[in-house]
């Protein structure tokens, strides 16, 4: 039993922590989110384009905010990538490592979920 479970401990302790990361991480995931989603789309990227007729798809509120958005995003960007070597590649032993590593991809299962659940209550 202590052979075959130590493994398997090891597996379920990098799958919780790498979810526990991901609800933190939920907050680059949606500012990430609102810039391929809002400013992306958009025809105009500064407010010297609002003014070309020829654009239709500028957004003043949206251009407004996106000054803000992107320096959170970088903000929380590097302190979620900061958080993840820590969690997975300074923390566990050598050994271990690259299952830690493996179980990253769970890591934006929370706000995949969030994302659906708030999609889905807009039908």
């Amino acid at each position: 039993m202590g052979t075959d479970s130590a493994p398997r401990r090891g597996l379920w302790a990098a799958g919780l922590a790498n979810l526990a990361l991901g609800v933190p991480a939920a907050v680059p995931f949606h500012l990430l989110w609102w810039v391929v989603t809002e400013y992306l789309p958009m025809d105009c990227h500064s407010t010297d384009d609002l003014a070309d007729p020829n654009l239709g798809n500028c957004d003043h509120t949206t251009l407004d905010h996106s000054t803000g958005v992107l320096f959170l995003l970088v903000v929380t960007g590097v302190l979620l990538l900061g958080a993840v070597f820590v969690v997975d590649a300074v923390l566990p032993p050598k050994e271990r490592r690259r299952v830690w590593l493996g179980s990253a991809a769970l890591i934006p299962v929370p706000f995949v979920l969030l994302l659906a659940l708030a999609s889905s209550g807009t039908d």
